[in-house]
């Protein structure tokens, strides 16, 4: 890994960002103090990368905010065995995130050049256990299936059926959904084949593109 001149940036953005707006979860601290998130925003971006906002890394797309990606990766509850599904790998920054605290871990994006731009990142990161497919993530990932979380990292209607579908006895689903403006973040957990639905606030994400989210413009 190259010598990393942001440590102090990521450490005050833990505790001032994070830390201080309620995110407890020890592992998930220690993997926004490790992980280096200038790595995946494009050159000319790194100053900001530690900011309190989410940043542009092309196609129309963002790095979202450290609190929401945060957030978000708490709320997943995540093992060192768990198997996760991310729908929307974007920059490649939260597939870093998981894959620190998780076994396995794959995500899908729809767009091609981002998906090459996210592996060039994750491996100059040094970052293993996470592979990138192409493809449309409202599907999901059969072949890998059950997953113990899943995360969408882009906005849908509603949360595509395939994905509850994919999601295990007891696993954790967390997703956007709404209109394409702003939306509620929604947890799902399933319990003997039903889910139950935790509202955990407003947010605001790209729309999900794909047969089971939005069909217009936009992207994942």
């Amino acid at each position: 890994m190259e010598t990393d001149p942001y440590s102090r940036e990521r450490e005050e953005m833990v505790e001032f960002q994070v830390r201080a707006r309620g995110v407890r979860d020890p592992r998930v601290l220690a993997a926004m103090e490790k992980i280096p998130r200038h790595f995946f925003v494009p050159k000319g971006f790194e100053r900001s990368a530690y900011e309190d906002r989410p940043l542009p890394i092309g196609e129309g797309q963002t790095i979202s905010q450290p609190y929401i990606v945060a957030l978000m990766t708490e709320q997943l509850e995540l093992a060192p065995q768990d198997r996760v599904l991310e729908i929307g790998t974007g920059s490649g920054y939260q597939a870093a995130l998981l894959a620190e605290l998780a076994g396995r871990v794959i995500s899908i994006e729809r767009l091609s050049d981002l998906a090459d731009k996210a592996r060039e990142n994750l491996a100059r990161a040094g970052v293993t256990g996470v592979t990138v497919v192409v493809g449309d993530g409202t599907q999901g990932y059969p072949p890998e299936a059950p997953y113990d979380a899943i995360i969408i990292t882009a906005a849908s209607p509603s949360i595509p059926q395939p994905l509850i579908d994919q999601l295990a006895e007891g696993g954790r689903l967390i997703a956007p959904v709404g209109p394409r403006d702003c939306q509620d973040l929604i947890k799902l957990v399933k319990r003997e084949g039903r889910v139950e639905e935790i509202p955990l606030g407003g947010v605001c994400f790209v729309p999900l593109i794909g047969q089971f989210g939005w069909r217009g413009e936009g992207s994942l």
